[in-house]
């Protein structure tokens, strides 16, 4: 016990780092800080950032459609029926949120093949992407079966905790 030389029992290896990621996502905690020996970890949520661009692009698009400014009750519909259409198509998808905050990537590399691509069937476990955080680069695996129907970021973009991926088609 005393005077061993390794120490493994003071760093926390990659899976318990993303089991503690994921509990913060899912949980109340807004903020995680582990210190050891020689290790230190912080996990924060950060505010959504996503939420305060979609009104903004909603609201773009109300004076391209000529009927909207008419009276003020459809303007207050017309950003509800885009996203009408969107939620009812969104009933039947399932969508794959990022668990962090971090750097979205499709491949493993610049050189190696995308994890999936449009049309790919996925099942629980699949690997759909990588969210970079921290400098350590996290697998994300798909919890669902389906279809990949839209991949929704691009390629080496920040995310948000809890931003949407990709949407699925279930089998």
């Amino acid at each position: 016990m005393s005077g061993n030389p390794k120490k493994t029992n003071n760093i926390m290896d990659l899976k318990e780092i993303q089991t503690l990621i994921k509990f913060v996502s899912e949980s109340g905690v807004d903020e995680v800080d582990i210190e050891k020996k020689d290790f230190k970890l912080s996990i924060r949520k950060a505010a959504p950032v996503v939420a305060p661009v979609a009104p903004q692009v909603v609201q773009a698009s109300i004076p391209v459609a000529p009927a909207a400014p008419a009276a003020p009750a459809p303007t207050a519909a017309a950003p509800a029926a885009p996203a009408a259409p969107a939620a009812s198509a969104d009933d039947k998808l399932i969508t794959i949120k990022s668990p962090m905050i971090g750097t979205f990537y499709r491949a493993s590399g610049p050189d190696k093949d995308n994890f999936v691509n449009v049309g790919d069937e996925i099942k629980p476990g699949t690997v759909v992407c990588i969210v970079e955080a921290m400098k350590l680069f996290n697998e994300i695996e798909s919890e669902v079966s389906g279809k990949i129907v839209k991949i929704l970021v691009d390629n080496a973009t920040p995310v948000e905790y809890d931003q949407p991926l990709f949407l699925v088609e279930p089998n």
